[in-house]
């Protein structure tokens, strides 16, 4: 795994859950790029759409040993981990709206199948797995900026499932040494990110010429950190002996209330853009998640991340995207 003192990704074999997925997509392009082998596990389906990664270069694509199937499936895991040696672990359900109305869905997905995953890479000796947990496990902030130190707080069953695979990765750690490490990504956001997410939805719904767009709450604070932060924070804990037995924040550090996110899109857009509150996106006061601002310190000491986009120069470049791919968008339907 190293080569001169240094981690060399060149011929690893590399195994991603979660491939088809926003921030998988970005991390296999990125291991692509490194040089890794790089098997890309993707939800199975009848139309063998491998999601996200659907929108990668020919060229890159063409690199990828695709997997069709399911995490929550432990005998075929067992076969795909064999031989690995590092993973990266994304897969899981995400639309918190969705959690209230599906929770043992996501209690199955989340936990069960991180369970799963764990103990077929304890089977085939992985080196070292990077558990994908969230923001969202904090709940409304204690303190600010949030360390790894903060009370975990369930404010929805997406939340709760996140925090028990979490405490599962954990237990096998110290239970069994198990080889890993948890990195809680705080609001990423990018290109390829679909309009379920706060910042495609408000761009989305401009591109596609509503007099008002349609949103849930204005005042909650979001921290927001751009993909190829977000892709290099994955990169850096992997790499690092030091993080593993411990989480990892990565965020930007900075906060800001999501109407104000929509008035420094307008203004990089250029158009007045209009708000009105759909109350089917607004959440219940107690799962409601007021605030979060990352601290990222530990992430810069034990591995030297540290973001280097700014909010505007991100927001740019994924308006830039969904200009392009704006048929992608269903602008004018709100989904779970």
């Amino acid at each position: 795994m190293k080569s001169q003192g240094k981690f060399d990704w060149q011929g690893l074999k590399v195994l991603v859950t979660g491939a088809g997925g926003f921030i998988g997509s970005h991390l296999i392009e990125r291991l692509v790029k490194l040089g890794a082998d790089v098997t890309a596990f993707v939800h199975y389906n009848s139309r063998n759409d491998w999601g996200l990664l659907e929108q990668l270069p020919p060229r890159l694509r063409n690199k990828l040993n695709v997997v069709a199937g399911d995490i929550c499936d432990p005998h075929m895991l067992k076969e795909i981990c064999r031989g690995q040696k590092v993973v990266f672990h994304l897969a899981a359900l995400i639309p918190i709206p969705y959690s209230y109305v599906a929770p043992a869905s996501f209690l199955q997905t989340n936990a069960m199948g991180s369970l799963n995953l764990f103990k077929a890479c304890m089977e085939a000796g992985v080196r070292k797995i990077v558990h994908t947990s969230t923001s969202e496990t904090y709940g409304s902030a204690r303190y600010v900026p949030i360390d790894e130190e903060h009370p975990l707080q369930a404010q929805s069953p997406y939340s709760a499932s996140k925090i028990a695979a979490d405490k599962i990765a954990e237990s096998f750690h110290l239970s069994y040494g198990a080889p890993i490490a948890v990195i809680r990504p705080f609001n990423t956001y990018g290109p390829r990110q679909s309009a379920r997410a706060v910042i495609p939805a408000v761009i989305s719904q401009a591109l596609g010429g509503r007099r008002s767009i349609s949103l849930g709450s204005l005042h909650p604070v979001r921290d927001f950190n751009y993909v190829a932060d977000t892709v290099a924070g994955f990169i850096a804990v992997a790499e690092s002996k030091k993080t593993t037995g411990k989480v990892i924040n990565v965020g930007s550090g900075s906060g800001i209330t999501i109407g104000d996110l929509v008035k420094l899109i307008s203004k990089i857009m250029g158009r007045k853009i209009k708000v009105v509150t759909d109350e089917q996106r607004v959440r219940t006061p107690g799962s409601e998640v007021e605030r979060l601002v990352c601290d990222s310190s530990r992430a810069r000491e034990i591995c030297g991340w540290r973001p280097k986009f700014k909010l505007d120069d991100g927001l740019s470049r994924t308006i830039e995207y969904i200009e392009g791919n704006i048929g992608l968008y269903k602008s004018d339907m709100y989904a779970l």
